[in-house]
């Protein structure tokens, strides 16, 4: 199978380097009850355009290449509740406004809005209710 070989376990269990090859996440696949209701919302308020469609699924993109696949599923199985992906944005301005767009529509907001000097992030839910967090950080910001 796939094992690591001698002294580079530790950075294959850390997925920090996978022989010696930096790795990035570039995708995620999500199962939605409606795929047309899921592809306007993406790329409504997120900005994600479609790159592929096929019978059962719809492959979305945005501008730096990551790819967003969502495929039907009449029953999407529940996600746990500390279950969120995010996008960041450019600045905190640019989250409070999208907050504020997001509420005036009537989406679901799931974490109200949150900001100090270093970060401002929200949570929104989309058409089958995973739970995206919206942010910024300020550059070398520390971790929590």
């Amino acid at each position: 199978g796939l094992r690591p070989r001698r002294g580079r376990r530790l950075a294959y269990s850390l997925g920090v380097l996978c022989w010696g090859v930096a790795m990035k996440l570039k995708h995620l696949h999500l199962n939605v009850r409606d795929r047309t209701a899921s592809q306007a919302f993406y790329a409504t308020w997120l900005g994600m355009s479609v790159a592929r469609r096929e019978e059962r699924m719809t492959f979305l993109t945005d501008e730096d290449g990551f790819e967003l696949d969502l495929m039907d599923d009449d029953q999407p199985g529940p996600m746990p509740s500390w279950f969120h992906f995010g996008y960041r944005l450019p600045s905190a301005e640019a989250v409070v406004e999208l907050h504020r767009r997001m509420s005036e529509f009537g989406l679901a907001i799931r974490k109200p809005l949150a900001q100090d000097h270093s970060a401002a992030l929200f949570r929104c839910a989309d058409p089958d209710g995973y739970a995206i967090e919206i942010y910024w950080e300020a550059p070398h910001a520390p971790l929590k």
